[in-house]
């Protein structure tokens, strides 16, 4: 009986000490996972003026995925008013996740955020990059963004498209020091679906013809970052990509936490669409923790 009572005891210490473990582990995690310099990558697509009214006075409902050029312009300008620091690319590699430089002094302090664009756009160059000149003529802050290109659906430089942007439109943008040109795949295939002979074509390509379209100006970190289209990857891809850029973006809806990456080729990102107000993307950007230096 005595022996019964002892080893009832036994295991009722067990398993309140396990118990106990469980849930401080549980805390810990939870306030990890709280606490975790939170950085906003929201991705946008076609950025549209606001469509006037047609002749019964009806506005022309645009796409789901399009943007209005006033809301960017409302967003944006909170954004510089807060003094949020406008990440590219590399800036992401290389301060938050191969950390291979300190962050700058100027830096410390500040909200970091990134606006970024998929696919080729004319709408990039007739009315975002008139919306960031606005801003910087109004602030004198330059506002980075980040477009994520197809240089395959890129419009020839000698004719006048009105729906993709061309080189000479990207140069532009290069050159003022508003754009940051990364791939988004040659063509804007579904890359889990292709052959592996294609994959590295749509990859390789891609790059090749984004740094061709912006030879002559300082093009050293054009083209070696990619978004996969429509967010797809497996590890087949991850593993093709891994050749040729240092990181990859998906399309999962989900915020950038410091320390919870799994992989440089697995950046998450927040979708953003005509439902989402330029107050809601507000509250977006306000996840975003101040970055300090450990």
């Amino acid at each position: 009986m005595k022996k019964f009572i002892k080893f009832k005891k036994s295991k009722s210490f067990i398993f309140g000490f396990c118990l106990t473990f469980i849930v401080v582990l549980a805390t810990n995690w939870l306030i990890l996972n709280l606490t975790a310099p939170r950085i906003p990558i929201l991705g946008f697509h076609s950025i549209i003026d606001s469509p006037p009214p047609n002749n019964n006075g009806e506005t022309q409902q645009p796409l789901d995925s399009d943007y209005t050029k006033q809301d960017l312009q409302q967003f944006l300008d909170y954004l510089v008013r807060q003094d949020f620091w406008f990440l590219s690319t590399q800036d992401l590699y290389d301060y938050f996740i191969a950390k291979s430089q300190p962050l700058p002094a100027q830096r410390i302090g500040q909200r970091p955020i990134m606006i970024s664009f998929d696919d080729s756009y004319k709408t990039y160059y007739t009315n975002l990059l008139p919306t960031l000149e606005l801003l910087e003529q109004t602030y004198n802050k330059k506002v980075k963004v980040v477009l994520f290109l197809n240089p395959g659906s890129l419009a020839k430089d000698q004719t006048k498209s009105t729906t993709h942007l061309n080189c000479g439109d990207l140069r532009e943008g290069l050159r003022k020091g508003f754009f940051d040109l990364q791939s988004h795949g040659l063509t804007h295939k579904d890359l889990t679906k292709i052959n592996p002979q294609e994959l590295d074509f749509e990859l390789s390509e891609a790059q090749k013809q984004l740094r061709q379209c912006t030879e002559g100006l300082d093009n050293k970190t054009v083209g070696i970052h990619l978004a996969y289209p429509y967010g797809n990857m497996n590890k087949q891809v991850e593993a093709a990509a891994a050749k040729y850029y240092l990181s990859g973006y998906l399309y999962n809806s989900r915020i950038f936490k410091l320390g919870w990456l799994k992989s440089p080729y697995q950046i998450p990102r927040l979708s953003v669409n005509r439902q989402k107000t330029s107050e809601r993307l507000i509250k977006m950007a306000e996840r975003a923790l101040k970055v300090t230096v450990k």
